[in-house]
């Protein structure tokens, strides 16, 4: 059977240079851009795009950021480090939009995609019909040393999947659980720890809270309750700073609901995509 993903490469200019970036595509109605987690690619939302309850009623679209999956880095890259900031990753999340000629899409992003939806939603809420964050908080404080996940004395790969093992569910699906993690050990050298820049130091994105209109911008966030990356408490902070921002902490979850077990997660997204069914 042919699933009905298709895929495409986008090329666009990001920070002033050009860029090479891959896209994949499924269903119409309204636009959804699906954004992943740190050091993973976009093929963590492959369940969700093969859901016929979804892609009735939504074009969900997900994008390999630059240095991820199937999306390069830019040329030059082997003389420099890379380090993901909020300036960056809010400019790519708009301007992957705007290539694609999106109207005002809903955007929904998992740990460092559930972190930038808050910044599309404070300073860009014309931009964007609403955002859905999963395992979304404004901050995460640092509670292990980066260093190793890019370190000459440990395979990079097989150290960001260790990293991000115990963020996952024990009740995940065990096929679910070690695709996600493959994942993880498929990323280039630096790559994890570069986002986590963005994740665990620049990007505190409390100073922003006040500033989300959710009359204009709804703010939904989704969390899994296994999780000591993005802690329940964390979402749960988070949503009180923003008036009118709904939380729900979901049973039997982990970091990455939508690759480790999408059954679950269905369970809670349905409904909370159903509300963005009347926004124009």
């Amino acid at each position: 059977m042919i699933e009905p993903i298709i895929g495409r490469y986008l090329r666009l200019d990001l920070e002033g240079r050009p860029h090479r970036v891959y896209v994949e595509e499924a269903g119409q109605g309204i636009p959804l851009l699906l954004l992943h987690t740190a050091g993973s690619d976009g093929r963590q939302w492959r369940h969700l795009m093969n859901d016929a309850a979804v892609t009735d009623r939504f074009r969900c679209i997900a994008f390999d950021m630059p240095w991820h999956g199937k999306s390069s880095p830019p040329e030059g890259w082997q003389g420099e480090e890379y380090r993901l900031t909020t300036a960056a990753y809010t400019g790519m999340a708009l301007a992957v939009s705007a290539a694609l000629g999106l109207d005002r899409p809903l955007v929904m992003g998992c740990s460092i995609g559930g972190r930038i939806v808050l910044d599309l939603a404070a300073g860009h809420a014309e931009a964007v019909r609403g955002v859905i964050g999963l395992q979304s908080s404004a901050f995460v404080a640092p509670y292990y040393d980066t260093e190793w996940l890019h370190h000459p004395h440990a395979h990079g790969g097989e150290v960001c999947a260790g990293v991000v093992s115990g963020l996952i569910a024990p009740t995940a699906p065990e096929a679910d659980r070690w695709e996600t993690l493959w994942h993880y050990m498929q990323g280039g050298p630096g790559v994890f720890r570069g986002d986590l820049h963005f994740y665990k130091g620049e990007g505190d994105l409390r100073p922003r809270l006040a500033g989300i209109d959710t009359k204009r911008c709804p703010v939904v966030l989704l969390s899994g309750e296994y999780d000591y990356s993005c802690r329940p408490e964390d979402t749960l902070a988070t949503a009180a700073a923003v008036p009118g921002a709904e939380a729900v902490i979901m049973k039997g979850l982990g970091h990455f609901p939508m690759s480790e077990d999408y059954a679950a997660l269905r369970v809670h997204l349905l409904p909370a995509l159903a509300r963005f069914d009347s926004i124009s």
